[in-house]
């Protein structure tokens, strides 16, 4: 069995859990209550705090700080906590905190995520599978992030906010409200502008399926229909092509309305 390489420089709490393989850095601080799995490798300079649990396979640059308390007035030091899954690269500068009281008390990244530098992922928040975060991305509390999301550079997004499975902004975006799955959005505050067709593509989305996205696309932001009638459309077609599912079903739950 591999024990963990942990740098003569680090402090490693004695109740701290670590897996086979892990290696700490130099200077880096884990605390008691973190659990970090098999094959983890964390940076130098990185602080791992409070009830944090770290899967297998994953990589934290330097000068992260992972399960800090949240940046929420409200907290007054409930045992909240944060879940990272497997196989996530976390880059330079990134902080992501533990949840609250107010929510669900788990703050959740989950597998094979690409986290570049200097993004925030806030309290209470809920990231899926396979998403990319660029450089300065930036998540307000309690928004919730499907799988395969793509967020450009100094995206920032309100809390309680939406985004649905890939999805994918642009450079700058401001997201003030829900963005549906498969949409690409823009601007300061963000507007639509299509489907992430290549990124479809990519995933396997045949041709058929992208033509329906975008006929559903047309018909929310393009045709003037209210959009419950909208909506109706495409849970009736959805019977017939199961990739307008996903975005029947975000636009019958309850958000802060959509992005239009």
């Amino acid at each position: 069995m591999s024990t963990p390489l942990i740098h003569p420089t680090a402090i490693v709490h004695a109740k701290a859990r670590l897996g086979r393989n892990v290696s700490i850095g130099a200077y880096s601080v884990v605390g008691e209550h973190a659990e970090i799995g098999d094959d983890t490798r964390i940076g130098p300079h990185v602080v791992i705090h409070g009830r944090t649990r770290i899967g297998r396979g994953n990589r934290i640059f330097q000068f992260s700080s992972i399960g800090e308390i949240p940046q929420d007035k409200k907290y007054a030091g409930e045992p909240t906590g944060l879940e990272i899954g497997d196989r996530n690269t976390i880059r330079e500068f990134c902080t992501l905190n533990c949840g609250t009281a107010q929510d669900a008390g788990v703050t959740r990244l989950g597998s094979d995520n690409w986290i570049m530098a200097y993004v925030h992922l806030a309290h209470d928040c809920q990231v899926g599978d396979n998403t990319i975060f660029a450089n300065n991305a930036q998540l307000a509390g309690h928004v919730h992030v499907g799988d395969f999301a793509i967020l450009g550079g100094f995206t920032v997004v309100h809390q309680f906010v939406r985004i649905g499975a890939h999805s994918m902004t642009a450079m700058g975006t401001i997201l003030l409200q829900d963005l549906p799955p498969y949409v690409t959005a823009a601007g300061n505050t963000a507007k639509p502008f299509g489907i992430n067709s290549e990124g479809l593509k990519r995933r396997g989305y045949d041709a058929e399926a992208i033509a329906a996205l975008k006929r559903a696309y047309k018909l929310v932001f393009r045709s003037g229909m209210p959009l419950e009638e909208a909506r109706a459309k495409i849970q009736a077609e959805a019977l017939n092509q199961p990739a307008l599912v996903p975005l029947a079903e975000f636009l019958a739950a309850p958000g802060r309305g959509i992005i239009r």
